[in-house]
């Protein structure tokens, strides 16, 4: 690079590096974020190192690994180099080498050394942001998420970036913080022409909809109104017809109990095209934010998800209590305030002790969030005095000790699992 005696002004282009070999010298952490990005372009990718880091060494059946010191013929047929030692000697070598092979360096612990500078990169579907700070990483990265978010939430407006075309999208909302809603959901609703929304949706990201946008209510409420579902197949399928992109949105995982298949075999029917994005499940979720997890090494080997909607013993119902009562893993209740009392009464009865301990958490993800501390034979009388209404998920076992052993001083399970991994 020459030395004009200011600092340069990069010029910015996208390399097409597919089937083209990279060079990467040095296999440290610089390494290790540099190498999934080249890999996911396309290139050629081989890594020049002495030692690695374990996951660029789980990355060896992407990527050729050459564990020794670097040698100037490495870059021999090379396109692009990347010199990420933490020796500047090797660095400056590298750099030197790619020099006299007119290829393009970037030189990771000195940029005005390299030939390139790796810009912050974001991505909003189609389109590929790229953000040149001079020597200034922290802020490029910066305003590389600031324009990220604001085409995600739809303030800045990328037109071409996302696919619009009609059809049906079911999108999985989360446990419902908005916060915790996926970046595919948010790409979802913004190219929305309907969206066709239930009460347990985060409830926030509506307001967001463009005043174009169409917003169907096919809330179900508890022991209330409630849209079936063969009206909501019906009018997702309708408007896909009319020429309409219709996003399905739903609280937690569209497959989870959400009766997302259902809409999908709809859609199917009807010969509508209809895609998923996946949610984050509130059955794992809402335990985790509440700080309760569902499997802890030495205490739980296994979780189970339960739709407790039917009571034990009722003719529709596709759970054998009977079995579920002898699993010694966590059980994770959905949609089971209302039956809870003979969910208890029917694990009780199957041979699980009364004095395990349960947590219900209510709201869980929300402002309102809160948890009540129980075990399995008071479960049914503190649902009542702690007044707990849906939604709520029930979490039952030894986990919940061990996440709140201040409440149960006499399990013994705090410490558990807690010896050499």
């Amino acid at each position: 690079m020459t030395d004009t005696g200011a600092d340069p002004h990069p010029y910015l282009a996208g390399l097409v590096l597919t089937g083209r070999r990279v060079v990467v010298v040095g296999g440290g952490h610089v390494a290790q974020r540099r190498v999934p990005a080249l890999i996911a372009s396309g290139g050629d990718v081989t890594v020049v190192s002495p030692e690695v880091t374990p996951a660029i060494e789980g990355l060896a059946g992407e990527l050729t690994l050459v564990l020794r010191d670097f040698t100037e013929s490495d870059l021999d047929g090379a396109w692009y180099v990347v010199a990420a030692t933490d020796d500047p000697d090797v660095n400056a070598r590298v750099v030197a080498a790619a020099e006299q092979r007119h290829t393009f360096c970037v030189r990771a612990d000195d940029a005005l050394g390299g030939t390139a500078w790796t810009p912050a990169v974001g991505h909003h579907g189609s389109l590929t942001v790229g953000v040149l700070g001079n020597r200034e990483p922290k802020k490029s990265a910066a305003l590389r998420d600031d324009i990220v978010t604001a085409l995600r939430d739809g303030h800045l407006a990328a037109s071409d970036a996302l696919d619009r075309s009609p059809g049906v999208v079911l999108v999985g909302g989360g446990p419902g913080e908005p916060e915790l809603v996926t970046v595919a959901a948010r790409h979802a609703l913004a190219t929305a022409d309907v969206v066709v929304a239930d009460r347990l949706a985060p409830r926030e990201l509506l307001h967001e909809l463009g005043p174009h946008v169409e917003l169907i209510d096919v809330a179900k409420l508890p022991r209330g109104r409630s849209a079936t579902q063969e009206h909501i197949n019906e009018v997702i399928v309708d408007r896909a017809r009319a020429g309409k992109r219709v996003v399905r949105f739903k609280g937690g995982d569209n497959f989870v109990f959400g009766r997302g298949f259902e809409e999908l075999l709809a859609c199917a029917a009807a010969d509508v095209p209809v895609t998923v994005v996946p949610g984050l499940s509130s059955a794992i979720a809402v335990p985790a934010r509440a700080g309760i997890p569902v499997t802890h090494r030495g205490v739980a080997h296994e979780f189970t998800v339960i739709s407790g909607h039917l009571p034990p013993g009722h003719p529709e119902s596709l759970v054998a209590w009977d079995a579920v009562a002898g699993l010694r893993g966590t059980l994770v209740l959905l949609m089971a305030v209302d039956n809870a009392p003979a969910i208890a009464d029917a694990l009780l009865a199957g041979g699980r002790s009364a004095d395990t301990p349960v947590a219900v958490i209510v709201d869980g993800t929300m402002p309102t969030e809160r948890t009540v501390l129980t075990t399995l034979g008071s479960l049914a009388a503190d649902l009542a005095a702690h007044r707990v209404v849906p939604p709520a998920i029930i979490v039952i076992g030894e986990v919940v000790a061990v996440a709140r052993p201040a409440h149960y001083p006499d399990r013994g399970q705090a410490d558990r699992g807690q010896g050499r991994g």
